[in-house]
């Protein structure tokens, strides 16, 4: 009985087992090769986001051209994508001229999602409550607001033991909060390590082989 490996498979396969040998075995030419296609991964990582741009630049720009639903937005969205782009290639990422796009115009839309995010928080826990009360939906309304209140003084006023290194909200923060990432990053991990084993034993194909 005879096994066909497609080639895309085979190439997967051998340089997934060559980067992990390379991490657990003390060999230089392992180690030199590992360092060689983790160069090679980079690089494809980079084309990819080229050709990622290139695509979303084509789909807009068409919109724009029929005069789509949304054709200004999407203007908007190639005006800034060329010029960002532009000021990124011609003067480099730690010019003044990119480093005010990202102070002034980067940080402050992620400001506003992060603020949009508080509200969001805010109508969950209402919403929850407005269907069914119970210990957990009391509790998550509960630790919205502390955090919400404990981020900033209300009118200048602090509220006793909420603000502080060793009041409620830095409470929260360090442990629950903590706690609660770790369990999310363990199980990232976790997930990828089962992704990465089921791709190199040719389980799963996400390169389309």
């Amino acid at each position: 009985m005879r096994f066909k490996i497609p080639i895309s498979i085979s190439i997967v396969i051998g340089v997934g087992f060559i980067v992990l040998l390379g991490y657990f075995i003390d060999l230089p030419i392992l180690v030199v090769m590992r360092q060689v296609l983790l160069q090679w991964a980079v690089a494809l990582a980079a084309v990819a986001l080229l050709v990622g741009l290139a695509n979303l630049f084509n789909v807009h720009i068409r919109k724009v051209t029929e005069r789509q639903k949304g054709a200004p937005y999407s203007l908007l969205l190639i005006v800034s994508l060329v010029i960002t782009f532009g000021i990124g290639i011609i003067f480099g990422p730690t010019n003044e001229w990119s480093l005010w796009i990202f102070n002034n115009i980067q940080l402050p839309v992620e400001s506003s999602l992060m603020g949009l995010l508080a509200v969001i928080l805010v109508f969950a826990s209402a919403r929850i409550l407005l269907r069914r009360v119970n210990l957990l939906s009391l509790v998550f309304l509960a630790t919205v607001v502390v955090m919400l209140l404990g981020a900033a003084p209300i009118l200048g006023f602090e509220i006793p033991g909420l603000h502080g290194s060793n009041g409620l909200r830095a409470l929260i923060a360090q442990i629950p909060a903590v706690a609660g990432a770790r369990g999310l990053l363990l199980g990232i991990g976790l997930g990828t390590i089962a992704t990465g084993l089921r791709v190199l034993m040719g389980t799963d194909r996400p390169y389309g082989g």
